[in-house]
């Protein structure tokens, strides 16, 4: 299992939890952006650069996403697709997206576009705050916890 990250929009912050779960426990992570995004020079960590354009970055991640994988994104249409081929969906406020919460998500972000469009101003995201990046912080735990499981138990059962 790998994580995928939706880099460009990514804080930070999340960032570098990211990177030090990384370096921790080894799992493969990569960041997919069309632009540099600073790393540690980590074999396990890599960059996928992506060209310029509309959904870009999105599209390559669901490309080569397999079931089972993470993907840390805000973008509530990214994280539908993930959801439907079989992924794991995490935004950098700690919310884990689902089946069950994914469609509702849906329409609520097309309906504040909506209003977007409409000339209404709806304001923007509030900062990341200490309790979401431990919230980000504990989903991620949970999840690298379950694949060390994972391999534990393919490891015995050979």
């Amino acid at each position: 299992m790998k994580i995928w990250v939706d880099a460009d929009a990514c804080p930070v912050v999340i960032k570098d939890i990211l990177f030090r779960a990384a370096e921790r426990t080894n799992v493969q992570l990569t960041l997919v952006a069309n632009q540099a995004i600073r790393k540690p020079p980590f074999k396990n960590i890599t960059m996928l650069h992506v060209p310029s354009g509309f959904d870009a970055a999105d599209n390559e991640i669901v490309k080569r996403l397999d079931a089972g994988d993470l993907v840390i994104t805000c973008d509530i249409p990214l994280a539908a697709e993930v959801i439907d081929k079989g992924g794991l969906a995490l935004n950098p406020r700690g919310e884990m997206y689902s089946a069950d919460n994914i469609k509702t998500r849906l329409e609520t972000r097309n309906f504040m576009d909506t209003l977007r469009g409409s000339g209404v101003h709806t304001g923007g995201p509030s900062p990341i705050s200490q309790s979401d990046r431990q919230a980000f912080a504990n989903h991620l735990d949970k999840f690298l916890n379950n694949l060390e499981q994972s391999l534990l138990n393919g490891k015995f059962n050979n």
